[in-house]
């Protein structure tokens, strides 16, 4: 087949798959709507009732509903996957009547789901369905009905799901995002459930990555330059924090400043006539990667950490990259 073909089908593929999240969106803000609130709703009830969200799905609906599951539970929704196979045959105990289940099935008419229908039913466990057949049996029996629009398929023969499973996955992070925004889940509780890897760094805060204590290079504005560079060079940060009598940060001395009062008389000269008032200075409960923003975009390489206006901290650049930040 000619590459220009080739990517004509692709284009084709994710133009149909982009087509079925847009009819899925307008659907949200029509009849599909009601039921998502409800969804959500469910889910919120039963984490409050320490419920967990039991996601089952049979094929290409399973694997969906896999990811969904992981989608949840690393934003805080307790969640895992029970295969409809493994629920006949002992799993069924993993269900909890405070939990909610969310069944997904194209077709609703999957025949492994049924055991799993059957016991939401007896034991009163709240259910969810995600289908596109609003008469289907999974969708008759369920709590919730989320009904999806039907979209062609991105295979040329309408058989393999792809269209459809985009869209099951797209709802599946619509769920996910707006359980998160309900319930008012933050950064903070974000790196609770990643913290490891690169994400995990990036949600580190500043307090978690500054220098403090002794370590910081400060003087006072009274100190002669002659005293003040011996603790500039000691400290190893290529500046100097000046503070004033209330221990607040008054101003900062770098390498430019020194440079731009190279003379015989600096050393006889106070910190506070060298320095550069107001200073770019960042607060400890700042994420660390919206820190590394401010360096890059002020061309600095090193920052003090400033809470009510007295320096707790000072970060730099390489401290960033050490954490793999940068």
């Amino acid at each position: 087949m000619p590459d220009d073909k080739l990517i004509k089908s692709a284009t084709n593929t994710l133009e149909l798959e982009a087509a079925g999240i847009t009819q899925l969106a307008k659907a949200l803000d029509e009849e599909l709507g009601s039921e998502f609130v409800k969804a959500v709703e469910t889910i919120s009830n039963a984490q409050q009732n320490n419920g967990r969200v039991i996601i089952s799905g049979m094929g290409k609906s399973g694997h969906i509903g896999q990811k969904v599951a992981a989608t949840l539970a690393s934003t805080g929704t307790p969640a895992f996957f029970v295969h409809p196979s493994e629920a006949g045959h002992g799993d069924l105990g993993m269900i909890t009547s405070q939990d909610a289940v969310i069944g997904f099935s194209w077709s609703g008419e999957t025949v492994e789901l049924s055991a799993l229908i059957n016991y939401t039913r007896r034991f009163n466990v709240s259910l969810i369905a995600v289908t596109s057949k609003s008469d289907s049996a999974l969708a008759l029996a369920a709590d919730v009905k989320l009904i999806l629009p039907r979209s062609t398929e991105a295979c040329p023969h309408g058989l393999a799901p792809t269209t459809s499973t985009t869209m099951q996955l797209a709802l599946g992070d619509a769920l996910a995002i707006a359980l998160l925004e309900y319930k008012g889940f933050t950064a903070s509780d974000f790196k609770i459930f990643h913290p490891g890897g690169a994400l995990g760094a990036s949600l580190s805060y500043v307090r978690d990555l500054m220098h403090k204590g002794e370590a910081l290079p400060l003087v006072p504005g009274h100190l002669k330059m002659s005293e003040a560079l011996v603790v500039m060079t000691e400290k190893s940060f290529g500046c100097l924090g000046i503070t004033n009598d209330q221990g607040k940060l008054d101003g900062i001395i770098t390498d430019g400043d020194l440079r731009r009062h190279m003379n015989a008389g600096l050393i006889d000269m106070s910190a506070i006539d060298v320095m550069t008032s107001r200073p770019k200075t960042v607060p400890s409960d700042m994420l660390a990667s919206k820190a590394l923003e401010v360096i890059n975009s002020s061309n600095i390489t090193t920052v003090f950490v400033v809470d009510k206006d007295k320096p707790v901290g000072i970060l730099h650049l390489h401290d960033l990259l050490r954490a793999k930040i940068a």
